[in-house]
């Protein structure tokens, strides 16, 4: 598949990032009449599809993104209401439904068209013609750290200044005055030659009758008011207080309970079922066998795992009863020999061939990782409720309105006759983008006429996950006589998404970055950061070791490297700035550095470790990065703290192995998480260049493992080209 054609199916296939202008409503006409019945109570207006009016003056924004702890309710929020020169005592918000209406295009229109500019006669088209992607792939997504970067840019800010726009438009035919009289300030219209100063609220109903303009006028960040600003979050009280309804809380009037058993070797179906005990423990209704898992319906869920961990299944054979994790890492090593300096091509630059043979010298190293499980706090469930012609499902889901129409697929039922109630996820790192579990779900919710809850074990959210894939890359550089690079040469396996995570952010005139790719029964799904997770460590560790080779240290010589690249100076000054790079350490402790451009954020994160002990521990991470502007500055540290956290869980700890072709971690026991007490202390320093903005959730993540493996060698002298981490403490006592 070409290039053009693979970034444009990922475009499509991903145009939901969570992101929709007015222009939605522009495309067919105005579409807020058509929606208002749905969306407004007694006396509301909606002015436009992310914007109510109510008779007190008070503004709710109507968020199209799921919330998993990353402040997107209050962002989003935050930024339409800047726009709109809105009083934020007074503004709200509610999540928008399962529905065509908010399909989300925006993420396909600016991944693709990115800085182009579009005149306005053309607006309505492209806009229209992204919808009607979205719509006609159910795409509702939240990921890929899109909110603010597509989400809002594209399509609160947009909203929240042609409501603004519409309602200035209102009160000027109201007051039979020029609109240029008008200002907005604090959710009221002022005419200060009259000395009139009038809610919003008064001009709503009018304000709703008249087409959203495409372009409307948006503010500068000089002209900010609340963006750039650390408002409180709007999620944090119910969460404090335990009023907030996440997927595990949902309770229903006759509720039961599901627990249920996936195969061991993902793909297996049921060959047989001896339920001969589990059926008559108490409070079992039923032994469900779904072929693809086994179900067990009781009056409680402890009931029902009870019943579920007595049967003995007999699964299919698949082929991959004997594949190990060293036969995975086989096929991969395979299929990289096999296709050697050919591969289908990421980047070709330059004659990487000719330049690596006249090079000074050739250094050569091959990385790996392991695969990974999401392992979110809450245990994957839903709940379903199942009738002749509706269905009801509540979960927490990175896609809803996909998972709406998977549902309405698998049944038969209407879409407009399916409802996805779309609660607080307890984490979600891209395994609640998948419509599995709430298809299994209604598959065993179908079989009664009551509401019932299905929630998977620890083991079975460990041991059925989509999972981080295994990767093997390896390298080969040309170096000059001072041990700069004058090529690169990069073969991996396992390429997947974003489609640039396999670039460099480093001057070097000839590469060619290739791949192979491998078929096998471990399914993959987006992790967080996705494939920059795997080349942050590949692409940071090679990096490093060229800087030893070349008698530099990792920070002198990357500053080389980028020295075209003002924003990647800035991080990498700051974070060495901030870490006193350079100094002397104590005995057994290192430095390490890394340097990732990832969904639009560059950062750079400094690592100390500390190898005394019987394992690395991390003492002091430093980050710097350059989100282009932060909108939220205390929401954008909080995301980079926890990417920071999540990706050294991964880096230490993270395997999911495989034997005789299944999983065998299937806790916290044996796939542990970084505890409390060694987290390390994290300093965030945001650097705002004024560049397109970033993204927030996802960019901490891919440089913690290099930094962390590059602070290894700092300390031992041990070079760390696979992970976890952890498993070298042997050699660092």
């Amino acid at each position: 598949m070409g290039k053009w054609t693979r970034r444009g199916f990922i475009a499509a296939g991903l145009v939901g990032g969570g992101v929709l202008a007015v222009g939605v409503g522009i495309r067919e006409g105005h579409r807020a009449p058509k929606l208002a019945a749905m969306m407004t109570e007694e006396g509301e207006t909606l002015v436009n599809v992310w914007v109510k009016l109510a008779p007190d003056n008070t503004i709710t924004a109507i968020v199209p993104h799921s919330e998993m702890g990353q402040g997107v309710f209050t962002s989003m929020a935050q930024m339409l209401a800047d726009e709109m020169d809105a009083d934020w005592q007074t503004v709200s918000f509610e999540q928008a439904p399962a529905h065509e209406a908010y399909a989300n295009y925006p993420l396909g229109r600016d991944y693709i068209l990115g800085d182009t500019k579009v005149p306005g006669f053309v607006q309505d088209t492209l806009n229209g013609g992204f919808l009607r992607i979205a719509q006609s792939m159910g795409l509702q997504i939240t990921g890929g750290s899109t909110a603010v970067r597509f989400t809002g840019m594209g399509g609160m800010r947009i909203a929240g200044a042609a409501a603004r726009e519409m309602i200035v438009k209102a009160a000027a035919k109201t007051w039979d005055v020029p609109a240029r009289e008008l200002r907005t300030e604090n959710s009221y219209v002022h005419h200060d030659a009259s000395g009139q100063s009038v809610p919003y609220a008064s001009f709503a109903e009018r304000a709703a009758t008249y087409k959203p303009p495409t372009q409307p006028k948006l503010k500068t960040p000089d002209q900010y008011t609340l963006m750039g600003t650390s408002v409180p979050r709007f999620d944090i009280p119910a969460k404090t207080d335990g009023t907030a309804e996440f997927g595990i809380d949902v309770d229903l009037p006759g509720m039961k309970y599901a627990a249920v058993i996936g195969p061991p070797v993902l793909g297996a179906e049921t060959v047989s079922i001896d339920d001969t005990y589990a059926r008559d423990m108490p409070g079992v209704i039923k032994v469900m066998d779904q072929g693809h898992f086994v179900a067990v319906v009781a009056e409680g869920f402890w009931l029902a795992e009870n019943a579920v961990r007595q049967l003995d299944v007999t699964w299919s054979q698949t082929g991959a009863e004997k594949l190990n994790q060293a036969d995975v890492f086989n096929l991969l090593r395979t299929a990289m020999d096999e296709v050697g300096d050919k591969g289908e091509e990421d980047i070709a630059v330059g004659n990487v061939r000719r330049a690596t043979e006249s090079a000074a010298r050739v250094y050569e190293a091959e990385y790996s990782v392991p695969f990974l499980a999401h392992a979110a706090m809450e245990p994957i469930n839903a709940t379903a409720w199942v009738r002749e012609d509706k269905i009801d499902l509540w979960s927490g889901l990175q896609n809803p309105l996909a998972v709406r129409d998977e549902i309405a697929g698998a049944t038969g039922v209407k879409k407009a006759n399916v409802t996805v109630h779309n609660v607080f996820l307890g984490g979600g790192f891209g395994r609640r983008s998948n419509p599995d579990y709430p298809l299994m779900a209604v598959e065993i919710a179908k079989a009664f006429d009551h509401p019932v809850k299905m929630i998977w074990s620890r083991e079975q959210d460990t041991q059925q996950d989509w999972y981080r894939p295994a990767s093997v890359s390896r390298f080969k550089a040309g170096l000059d006589e001072t041990g700069m690079p004058v090529s690169w040469d990069n073969l991996f396996t396992q390429k997947h998404d974003p489609p640039e995570a396999s670039h460099i952010p480093y001057k070097i005139d000839n590469q060619l970055i290739h791949y192979a790719h491998v078929d096998h029964h471990v399914r993959f799904g987006p992790w967080r950061s996705v494939d920059h997770t795997q080349h942050g460590f590949f692409i940071e560790s090679f990096i490093d070791e060229l800087a030893d080779q070349a008698g530099m240290d990792g920070y002198a010589y990357r500053r080389k490297l980028v020295d075209h690249a003002p924003r990647y100076l800035t991080v990498l000054d700051a974070a060495a700035k901030a870490a006193g790079w350079g100094r002397d350490v104590p005995e057994g402790h290192g430095l390490g550095i890394a340097l990732v451009d990832s969904f639009g954020t560059v950062v750079a994160q400094v690592v100390e470790v500390d190898v005394t002990g019987p394992e690395p521990k991390v003492v002091h991470v430093w980050c710097a990065a350059d989100p282009g502007y932060a909108m939220n500055p205390d929401g954008f540290i909080a995301q980079i703290e926890s990417g920071i956290i999540y990706g050294l869980t991964a880096a230490l700890y993270g395997d999911i192995t495989i034997e005789d072709g299944a999983v065998v971690q299937s806790n916290f026991h044996d796939y542990p998480m970084l505890r409390m007490n060694e987290a390390p202390d994290i300093s965030v320093e945001i650097t705002n260049s004024g560049a397109k903005v970033g993204g927030g959730g996802e960019p901490g993540t891919p440089p913690i493992a290099p930094a962390l493996a590059n602070a290894v060698f700092a300390a031992t002298g041990i070079r760390v080209r696979s992970q976890p981490i952890a498993n070298f403490k042997q050699g660092l006592t």
